[in-house]
């Protein structure tokens, strides 16, 4: 039998369902508006013609900012995902003990930038060959994912993933570690959280890439 302590030595090891932490049946309060878009509703509703896209590249502060940038994102909310642990903190998800990545949803007017769009930007913005890490992020909550909202979805992420693997290979790094899969439910960070850094501007940000690009051919419509 594996003791919870033991986990907490290794945040690299992903926990059972049995060895999760419980979590609770309440979801975190939010703010009603988004930090930077103001009159936006964090979680709508959205009158644009909107799809929404879940991915996780480390520390959430950084990748939410990069998102909220770019032309045509409607949203950014932060969150955990992929675990066991229901409504979990941030001390739980920290602890290595619910098997959750920090993801960032990304709401996004499809008139206006493309899913495609933004797989690229999710594979240059980190490094998707470095397992349950980014950088000096250690730990299972910092691996790289992609989770998709449609089959659609499912199947753009995987041709980007191959195609970033030939220029990875390229360049010299190793075998991409990305889980890309149908999306789970996604459960909210503290508010705390959000826009983290239009509230922190100089607060930390792990953000980094390796340089590499997609090819021009997968970035665009």
């Amino acid at each position: 039998m594996v003791l919870r302590s033991e986990i907490l030595v290794n945040k690299n090891v992903m926990p059972t369902a049995e060895q999760a932490l419980p979590g609770r049946e309440t979801p975190m309060s939010l703010p009603e508006f988004h930090h930077v878009f103001k009159d936006t509703p964090l979680l709508g509703p959205f009158f644009q013609n909107v799809d929404f896209a879940i991915f996780g590249l480390g520390c959430f502060w950084g990748a939410e900012r990069r998102f909220w940038q770019r032309e045509g994102v409607v949203s950014t909310v932060v969150g955990y995902a992929g675990g066991f642990t229901p409504n979990p903190t941030y001390e739980e998800v920290c602890s290595g003990l619910t098997g959750h990545t920090e993801v960032v949803l990304v709401v996004f007017d499809k008139d206006k930038v493309s899913y495609r769009e933004l797989l690229a930007m999710f594979w240059e913005l980190h490094n998707p060959t470095q397992g349950m890490r980014q950088g000096n992020d250690i730990g299972t909550q910092y691996r790289s994912a992609i989770y998709c909202t449609s089959p659609e979805q499912l199947e753009q992420a995987k041709a980007s993933r191959d195609a970033y693997q030939a220029e990875l290979s390229k360049a010299g790094f190793g075998e991409i570690t990305t889980e890309i899969d149908q999306a789970p439910t996604v459960y909210f960070a503290e508010a705390y959280h959000q826009q983290y850094l239009a509230k922190n501007p100089d607060g930390y940000c792990g953000i980094g890439g390796t340089g590499v690009c997609l090819p021009p051919s997968l970035q665009g419509n």
